[in-house]
């Protein structure tokens, strides 16, 4: 019980942290001053995954189902002709023909704007890491950042070898990564499914889900190698669950496809504020306020020990492990 209560206060902190760093939202404004392609990507995914996708869901629900429900009423005493309430079949058919309007419209819009938005929002996501990361080298916000920003750099990647076999590495360890947070995902979605706390642990890890994800392209721009972000976030979750929350709110207050466009259009916008983020000198400067360390949770135990029996199946990949 003490053990729990020491560390409230160091978790605590640290998620308050992470939540206010991830609200700092002004920083957007300051990268899309400083660079014009990346005010075109954000003005593109805005227009793509606002204007389009959600206001293809706007149009949906406001005008055609309405009007089908004007055409083909689902209740008697609408109907054009009264006589017709004699009739169950009618109103039966109405309502086929109305749901399978609706479903034909997904099934030739909506769903193939979705994967379609889904696979270039993901390509303009890199994008605007990769400008964004550009403002923050090259501007140098202040000396001791700049200063944190190539000591990390350098320390993390030190070990990594030149030429070809770095490249071999960064490979390698891209393909370990997709493949560890593909289980990872798939973890927690199952978790989802667990009665009374499932919800909330559901919600806690897809925090740390985004939060790693928003992260992540900050950490490739400086190649940080992949135990070293592991090993970093796992000793920091909580505040990197503060910092995921406000990108996975839109999940539980909207439906699948509008929470998908509306964290289509939060999500750049946490990415660059974690590349305007240090989070390892504010975390270490929080050290003295919460006057404890902050125990490592495995988070990524199960998926590490699955990617690894998957990998085991692949001789070659196993030999560059």
């Amino acid at each position: 019980m003490e053990s729990l209560a020491s560390q409230a206060k160091p978790a605590a902190v640290l998620w308050l942290a992470g939540f206010l760093q991830a609200a700092r939202l002004h920083r957007v404004i300051s990268f899309c001053a400083s660079s014009r392609p990346l005010s075109i990507r954000i003005a593109q995914c805005f227009l793509l995954n606002g204007f389009i996708f959600l206001g293809s869901l706007l149009t949906l629900k406001s005008v055609v189902i309405p009007i089908l429900l004007w055409i083909l009423p689902e209740q008697c005493d609408r109907l054009w002709r009264q006589n017709l309430c004699d009739h169950t079949a009618a109103v039966a058919t109405y309502s086929f023909l109305r749901s399978g309007l609706v479903q034909i419209f997904y099934v030739f819009w909506f769903y193939p704007l979705y994967i379609f938005s889904f696979i270039i929002s993901t390509l303009w996501y890199g994008d605007i890491a990769k400008h964004a990361l550009a403002v923050v080298k090259s501007k140098k916000l202040d000396a001791s950042q700049a200063l944190d920003s190539d000591t990390h750099k350098t320390s993390v990647s030190a070990d990594r070898p030149e030429g070809f076999d770095g490249v071999a590495i960064g490979v390698g360890e891209q393909v370990y990564s997709i493949l560890l947070l593909t289980i990872f995902f798939a973890e927690v979605t199952m978790i989802g499914y667990i009665p009374y706390l499932g919800k909330v642990m559901n919600f806690l890890l897809l925090s740390l889900m985004y939060a790693y994800y928003c992260f992540e392209y900050k950490w490739n721009f400086f190649t940080v190698s992949l135990n070293h972000r592991l090993d970093f976030f796992e000793s920091n979750w909580a505040f990197f669950a503060g910092f995921g929350i406000p990108c996975v709110l839109p999940i539980f207050f909207f439906s699948p496809l509008t929470s998908y466009g509306v964290m289509a259009i939060l999500y750049p916008l946490f990415v660059m504020t974690a590349a305007g983020t240090e989070e390892e000198q504010a975390i270490d400067e929080l050290k003295p306020t919460h006057g404890g360390k902050l125990k490592r949770i495995p988070l990524f135990f199960v998926a590490k020990r699955l990617t690894t029996q998957v990998l085991q199946l692949f001789p070659e990949a196993q030999k560059e492990q």
